[in-house]
């Protein structure tokens, strides 16, 4: 797997590692690494097959992991403090488990270890149509997008990876077929041979769902030294809609 990721670097300290959310890319976190900077050395990687980092063939959680540990490797990163949030949540989470001695502190915003439904299809959908209309602008990506996607705030982030080359129509940035195509992986519950026992934070929205109270007990299974903080009227997208109250969260228990 090529590991040659794109990043940014925030602040000196000890590293803290930023994962962000499908279909996103490392600055989406920008937020929590401002909040972060001044205490550590923040990296804002893009995912595989997300931002400006390599396609890869058959994407998965325990790729992306794979991944980020040969970007550690690379970065001469022999431990760090994770935070991760959704998809990122979960790639994190698979490396705390898979290779733990990589993972000092951990936090994992709204999302849990468990298999999740479907929940994406106008998405994939809209990336779909925005691919083949060889649309001219984000005007017309936009309205493509909407044609599947009712939320403003969801078409204006996808947005963030269109891009142009030259004189020809816009493309995605992002790995659009390959993410479709793993979609169900990426929904797949994780699994380890022992926990994490390392200390673990679970910061979940309020009205969001993503993050059961009957989630818990395969949590504490899988995160022996786990709590759970909640931010009431935040949803899932909770470090955008509630950033003083994460990053107030994030930067008392890394501390």
């Amino acid at each position: 797997m090529d590991n040659r990721l794109h990043d940014s670097v925030l602040g000196e300290g000890p590293d803290v590692v930023l994962l962000h959310g499908l279909f996103g890319q490392g600055s989406n976190l920008g937020s929590i690494a401002r909040a972060l900077q001044s205490e550590f050395r923040v990296h804002s990687p893009d995912l595989p097959d997300h931002g400006h980092s390599p396609w890869t063939e058959r994407p998965c959680i325990q790729s992306y992991a794979e991944a980020i540990a040969g970007w550690m490797a690379e970065r001469d990163i022999p431990m760090a403090h994770f935070v991760g949030h959704s998809l990122g949540g979960k790639v994190a989470m698979e490396l705390a488990l898979s290779q733990p001695h990589l993972v000092d502190r951990l936090v994992v915003a709204d999302i849990a270890p468990v298999a999740y439904p479907p929940g994406h299809q106008a998405v994939l959908a809209g990336l779909e149509r925005v691919a083949k209309g060889n649309c001219r602008s984000r005007q017309e990506a936009g309205v493509l997008l909407a044609e599947t996607i009712q939320e403003e705030g969801v078409i204006q982030f996808l947005l963030l990876s269109l891009m142009r080359d030259g004189d020809g129509p816009c493309r995605w940035r992002l790995n659009h077929p390959g993410i479709t195509e793993a979609y169900p992986r990426f929904r797949e519950g994780l699994t380890a041979d022992a926990p994490f026992d390392g200390e673990t934070l679970f910061i979940r929205g309020g009205q969001s769902d993503y993050v059961k109270d009957s989630d818990w007990p395969l949590v504490e299974s899988l995160f022996s030294h786990a709590q759970l903080a909640t931010i009431a009227d935040a949803g899932h997208w909770l470090h955008a809609e509630k950033p003083r109250e994460f990053n107030r969260l994030v930067l008392e228990f890394l501390l």
